[in-house]
């Protein structure tokens, strides 16, 4: 059983290779481009994986993610990408200066798609926390500012393995996995 994986993100593919051992899933790595249209995370990997699913005419996963901060009305959300390019980190913690309630999570979807097809989506979240100051040297992006609910450390001090382990790309990875294994009904 094989899914084309299209997405720029070596990371990603590393991540769902190793996930998708475990179903029997052998993943086709693509970076092509697809548009990004403004919306939520779920309205964003629908489109890209029904806009890749119909130009390449087979069934492919497309993943969007993002970091939501309550405090910050869910910010950045699906703007994390440019938000790291433009503020990074650093324009994150002073957002959040004097802010109390530093409640956030990390979202994944996977979106599924088959030519001429309605898309199926996968969420995947992990709780937590931002901190106070940047930490850890491992992970990328908004890892070295996000501590996961039950953790000491943020996923900047998690090694890839252990953060892999619970990450919410792992989530979602993992419920399209068993959905494409066991329920597609093909």
């Amino acid at each position: 059983m094989k899914i084309n994986f299209i997405t720029g993100n070596k990371h990603k593919v590393k991540e769902a290779k190793h996930i998708f051992e475990n179903f029997g899933i052998e993943v086709q790595h693509l970076n092509i481009g697809y548009p990004e249209i403004q919306g939520e995370l779920i309205e964003v990997a629908s489109f890209g994986a029904v806009n890749v699913s119909s130009r390449l005419n087979e069934p492919v996963i497309v993943e969007d993610a993002g970091l939501f901060i309550k405090a910050l009305n869910w910010f950045p959300g699906v703007y994390s990408s440019y938000v790291q390019e433009t503020i990074g980190n650093k324009g994150i913690l002073k957002l959040m200066n004097n802010v109390n309630d530093r409640y956030a999570e990390f979202r994944s979807v996977i979106g599924f798609c088959k030519p001429n097809s309605e898309p199926v989506t996968f969420l995947g979240t992990v709780r937590g926390h931002i901190s106070f100051k940047e930490k850890g040297d491992f992970g990328f992006a908004f890892d070295p500012l996000f501590y996961p609910e039950g953790y000491k450390k943020t996923f900047g001090e998690l090694k890839t393995e252990e953060k892999n382990k619970f990450s919410h790309r792992r989530k979602a990875l993992e419920k399209f996995a068993m959905w494409y294994k066991y329920y597609r009904g093909d």
